[in-house]
């Protein structure tokens, strides 16, 4: 039998039982104002069942009550939001986990998806909109906001930056010490001349050590150069 899931126990909303949902975040005041938004904008749709203000409260009051969706803060003392999510998603049933958050540190997203969120409430989201996230998330459609979507598309941006630069990186280290000074003084725009009297050696030795360095890595030297810029060391 499968692992049952917040999704499972959600869809009794359609049958006329409330929505579960637990609100977790390390400000009470904000707890109990969602919490009381929640409760006047929902039109009995659904039903806060506790709120917590650290990420060990918040993992056994879901333990405790299964909530059908956590509305789950990132900073919180002791266990963050992430790791909160990461521990509820591993219970047996599952709530959807919607991140309650500004959005403001970078890889925010993308640690929540990892850990294994279904979307982003912004606090400052209108009442009705929380309410709909909840539903929808409920019925097994992501919630990612235009903001969350921007900010998950910079930090996979930065990632796939970052995974170049390795690359680039490695392919430098492959080559010999000569040849990737050379090659680094020529993609800073010194001519074959200018290397020689830097490195010490002769112009023909130069154009050795580029041709080599060009040979192993199966590149002009106008590639090469590009290697360098994106290694940017």
């Amino acid at each position: 039998m499968g692992t049952q899931t917040g999704s499972e126990t959600g869809s009794d909303a359609s049958a006329g039982k409330p929505i579960t949902v637990s609100v977790i975040d390390d400000d009470p005041l904000i707890c109990q104002t969602l919490a009381m938004i929640l409760a006047e904008s929902s039109d009995g749709a659904i039903k806060v069942l506790s709120t917590a203000t650290d990420g060990v409260q918040a993992l056994e009051h879901v333990q405790q009550e299964h909530p059908d969706v956590v509305l789950m803060d990132i900073d919180m003392p002791g266990m963050d939001g992430i790791e909160a999510t990461r521990r509820m998603l591993a219970l047996t049933p599952r709530p959807h986990v919607l991140i309650l958050t500004a959005l403001s540190p970078s890889s925010t997203v993308q640690r929540a998806i990892e850990a294994g969120a279904e979307g982003f409430v912004s606090k400052t989201d209108p009442a009705e909109n929380i309410v709909e996230h909840i539903k929808d998330v409920c019925l097994g459609s992501p919630q990612f906001n235009t903001d969350s979507q921007r900010q998950l598309m910079s930090d996979l941006e930065k990632d796939r930056f970052r995974s170049r630069r390795d690359e680039a990186r490695r392919l430098l280290d492959s080559l010999g010490e000569r040849e990737r000074k050379a090659a680094m003084l020529a993609a800073e725009g010194l001519s074959n001349a200018e290397i020689a009297k830097s490195m010490f050696i002769s112009e023909r030795t130069v154009k050795a050590e580029l041709s080599a360095a060009c040979a192993k890595l199966d590149v002009n030297r106008v590639l090469l150069g590009r290697i360098v810029e994106r290694a940017d060391l």
